[in-house]
């Protein structure tokens, strides 16, 4: 797991104690980097010194000279904090808040990534697989990894928050709440919240079927211990969507809890560092009109009666579940054949010597990626996206969820807001049911 991370090294001033290591991989984030930092340090300085806060300044050699510059910028602030040298009045207010930092440098001569495929996913890699050596295993608290962006800022209690929570209810693996920063200058706030519930839209839909994969992907509010870590075998080194596919792979093994205590604000700018997710997604609102639509709930109701299907003793007789399926809906049918369900299922029934392992190949083979891709097949073939008006007020009606509208909202702003605001308390709602019913389950 080390081999790739072992061509950087972290640049840092030992010390004992160290029980969170927050990883934030950086390019072009000089001026991010310093209000970031500004944010961290309003934590509490207890936990200050039992964290190190990461960041992986990268680029690779195909890199523009701006960025490349602003790297640069960004390497010798973080060296001036770590040595203590040359203070600034912005350097002595980082020191005094006890904040420890180290750095990688991926982007000077030498050390840059070869190629445009490395990105995000790899830098991740590097400093999660670097934490594992500051650790501090005498100690007998939880040892947590953190992911986090530097074009974000968190609240005062995010590092205490974190660190209870695993501690006390011993996670293995947690999302952390989220709000996008709307206080940002220039921002399409109307295009922001569009995005956002979109994405509260989509989780809650998932809540509500009963998915295993009901959470946010978003690779700025992941945390997890070493364990965990290790035994997924460290990060994948993707461009994009590793997060996605990193607590995917988490989900198969550990319960992914959700952090509601504390929240980070990831920005509303629009990106040209991934080819989706938010940053693209604002881009493709203001410079191309493209408007945010949601998926057509009743997609949510056939994954809520396969999960049940496939969850019960049905399971257990291929040939019987098939025709179940059918009068579930045809569509559903034409999706598991395409690929190769019965094929596929009959082997693992061959193959399960226990319950346990049939519970995991369950969710192994109907994973996060194919709740997705059955979503869009139901989209392509049956259930066209709708506009956020009529999406939310047919999901709202669809749950019996007391929502009710601002009927004084007159501007598109408001009713936004509205809207996100039902999502919010919603997804708030069925995640604690979610999480009684898993414990209630385990309990049996």
């Amino acid at each position: 797991m080390n081999k790739t991370s072992r061509q950087w090294d972290l640049d840092w001033s030992p010390v004992h104690g160290i029980e969170m290591v927050i990883v934030i991989p950086a390019i072009g984030e000089y001026e991010n980097i310093k209000r970031l930092l500004l944010s961290l340090a309003e934590c509490d300085q207890d936990y200050l010194k039992k964290s190190l806060i990461v960041f992986v300044i990268n680029h690779n050699s195909e890199s523009g000279q701006q960025i490349k510059d602003d790297n640069f910028k960004s390497i010798e602030l973080l060296q001036k904090i770590i040595s203590q040298a040359n203070q600034d009045e912005f350097t002595n207010k980082i020191l005094s808040a006890g904040i420890r930092i180290g750095m990688i440098d991926a982007a000077s001569d030498g050390k840059e990534f070869k190629s445009e495929k490395n990105g995000v996913g790899l830098a991740r890699k590097i400093g999660m697989d670097s934490s594992l050596q500051v650790f501090d295993y005498s100690l007998p608290s939880k040892k947590i990894i953190v992911s986090l962006d530097a074009d974000c800022i968190v609240d005062k209690n995010y590092l205490s928050a974190i660190h209870s929570s695993f501690n006390e209810l011993n996670l293995s693996a947690a999302t952390l709440e989220f709000e996008h920063n709307l206080s940002e200058e220039g921002i399409n706030k109307s295009a922001i919240l569009s995005y956002e519930i979109y994405l509260r839209h989509y989780v809650c839909g998932l809540l509500f079927a009963g998915s295993s994969y009901s959470f946010h992907s978003i690779g700025s509010i992941m945390a997890f211990d070493h364990e965990a870590y290790i035994k997924l075998g460290g990060m994948n080194k993707r461009q994009a969507a590793e997060d996605f596919y990193f607590l995917q792979k988490l989900a198969k093994v550990f319960k992914i809890h959700r952090i509601s205590s504390t929240t980070v604000h990831p920005s509303a700018r629009e990106s040209w560092r991934v080819p989706f997710g938010t940053g693209r997604s604002i881009a493709d609102f203001n410079t191309n009109g493209k408007q945010i639509m949601l998926y057509d709930s009743d997609v949510y109701i056939i994954l809520k009666d396969w999960l049940t299907l496939i969850n019960s003793d049905m399971a257990l007789h291929p040939d019987i579940l098939l025709k179940e399926v059918k009068k579930i809906h045809k569509e559903l049918f034409n999706f598991l054949e395409e690929k190769d369900f019965a094929k596929d299922w009959n082997r693992i029934l061959d193959n399960c010597k226990t319950e346990k392992q049939l519970i995991y190949q369950r969710q192994n083979w109907f994973d996060g990626f194919k709740t997705l891709k059955l979503i869009h097949h139901l989209r392509d073939t049956t259930f066209p996206m709708l506009n956020i008006h009529d999406g939310v007020e047919k999901f709202f009606n669809l749950v019996d969820h007391s929502y009710k509208p601002n009927l004084i909202a007159e501007h598109k702003i408001e009713m936004l807001e509205n809207y996100l605001s039902g999502l919010q308390t919603l997804e708030n709602s069925l995640a604690y049911n979610s999480a009684i019913h898993c414990s209630e389950s385990l309990a049996v």
